[in-house]
């Protein structure tokens, strides 16, 4: 008469009748005032009405023993205690919920007016998993209900070896659960929780992924080559993940070619390649801890370069053995390896090389550095001379002595006058230009005039136009 919702009553009246035990009753009343949800795969656990009514049954399971304040309870009590606890065993082992009323209704009203991740949590909670990843299979649910409902349930309970059994019962091909694994992996790297990435990898035999998370283990939070030297077992994984993938494929490439669906690929060729990557990051591990612990080491960068980072943390890498050795000679054939596996800009590195021996007063090791890259046997013709102009461009106070040595070590005489005029030797530029033939000694002196004449220096202007 008033106008009011009638639903409240409605529901007060059914949690009435559930409570006198009147289970028929009590369905009717809740069908008047709950609806189905929308979307069965919302992130919820349905309307609070719906859940009030399961958490009500939930509760009039779990047996109270009350004997009339009598101290022993009879032995029909007793057994009807034992049976009530043993239910969830019984759920477990077989996942027969049937064998309690209450928990029939429970399914009933979860069906009816749920969602799905309501349903699988229920099942989750009475230990019948495999019930809600069946359930989760035939609803074809997205993979959030899946995270929700069943996989941070089982890894937060220690219970995902059990999770990973009943997947491969299911599905001993795993195809099924790809789109919820691979869902499950992007949630724990999210989360920064790669022990637990690398455990599901594993299970899912998704070899490269695997690899990838080793290499993360390996590099991550390392300030110092010595530690990298204490994790070189994931180098070894790595290669371990690698090989094995590398047998699967060859092993599936005459079966049909639907086989590893939701794990990563990578050629024969890219994966060979990786392998290199990891021996060659073997040896310079080995060989920059050992330059550490002897105390050759000096540079003190920020950052730790390794092979797994892109073109400039590799030539970092090729950088830092060079420099770290004894001497030049000791690093520069593992350098040479990093170069030329990776097509790196070797003159680059070179000229970087030389400038930290610059930077050290180390001019000797240059000349030993140029060396070096002549004897490698894919230096080319000027690669020399331009070390050391790239020196020149950026070190103007380089000793006498040591400049000269420098500059008497350069292959072509067009480079030592263009050396001498950038460090202002007028005078050894003049005695270089004229031994040039005729045309372009005049071209030369000429040049050396005009520089004599813009700094000042009369002597050598006189000198280049009496020979003019």
């Amino acid at each position: 008469k008033s106008g009011l919702d009638p639903g409240g009553a409605w529901h007060a009246w059914g949690m009435a009748c559930l409570k006198a035990g009147n289970l028929n009753a009590a369905r009717e009343k809740f069908n008047r005032c709950l609806k189905p949800p929308m979307d069965l795969n919302q992130l919820n656990h349905g309307s609070r009405l719906v859940q009030d009514v399961i958490q009500y049954l939930e509760s009039t399971v779990k047996p109270v023993l009350i004997a009339d304040d009598d101290y022993f309870a009879t032995l029909r009590e007793l057994e009807a205690t034992v049976r009530t606890r043993s239910l969830s065993l019984e759920i477990m082992c077989e996942g027969k919920i049937q064998h309690n009323s209450y928990y029939q209704e429970c399914l009933f009203y979860l069906h009816s007016y749920g969602t799905n991740l309501a349903i699988i949590s229920f099942y989750m909670r009475h230990d019948c998993m495999r019930e809600a990843l069946l359930h989760l299979l035939n609803k074809e649910s997205p993979s959030e209900v899946f995270i929700e409902g069943i996989f941070i349930p089982s890894y937060e309970s220690g219970k995902l070896h059990m999770l990973e059994n009943l997947l491969e019962t299911i599905d001993p091909g795993l195809e099924s659960w790809g789109v919820y694994l691979i869902a499950a992996c992007k949630y724990l790297q999210k989360k920064n929780y790669y022990h637990i990435l690398y455990e599901l990898q594993q299970f899912m035999k998704d070899h490269v992924r695997a690899a990838m998370t080793c290499i993360r283990f390996f590099t991550h939070g390392a300030k110092s080559y010595t530690e990298l030297g204490g994790k070189q077992t994931w180098l070894l994984k790595i290669k371990d993940h690698l090989k094995v993938y590398l047998q699967e494929v060859s092993r599936s490439s005459g079966r049909k070619k639907m086989a590893f669906t939701f794990r990563k690929k990578m050629s024969a060729t890219d994966v060979s390649r990786h392998i290199n990557t990891v021996d060659l990051q073997m040896e310079v591990t080995k060989f920059l801890h050992q330059c550490e612990s002897s105390g050759t080491s000096q540079m003190t960068d920020s950052s730790l370069p390794t092979l797994f980072g892109n073109n400039n943390m590799k030539m970092d890498v090729a950088c830092k053995v060079i420099l770290e050795g004894k001497n030049i000679e000791e690093g520069f054939g593992i350098a040479f390896r990093v170069l030329q596996d990776f097509q790196l800009e070797a003159t680059e590195v070179y000229s970087k090389v030389a400038k930290q021996l610059v930077k050290q007063q180390k001019y000797s090791e240059i000349r030993q550095l140029l060396k070096c890259v002549n004897e490698s046997g894919v230096a080319a013709k000027n690669d020399g001379d331009n070390i050391i102009l790239n020196c020149l461009n950026e070190f103007k106070n380089i000793p006498a002595e040591d400049l000269d040595n420098l500059i008497q070590d350069m292959d072509s005489d067009e480079n030592k006058i263009q050396a001498y005029m950038m460090c202002n030797k007028l005078r050894s530029a003049y005695l270089v230009s004229v031994r040039q033939e005729k045309a372009r000694a005049l071209q030369l002196v000429q040049h050396v005039r005009q520089l004599a004449e813009s700094s000042g220096d009369d002597v050598v202007k006189a000198i280049c136009a009496q020979w003019l």
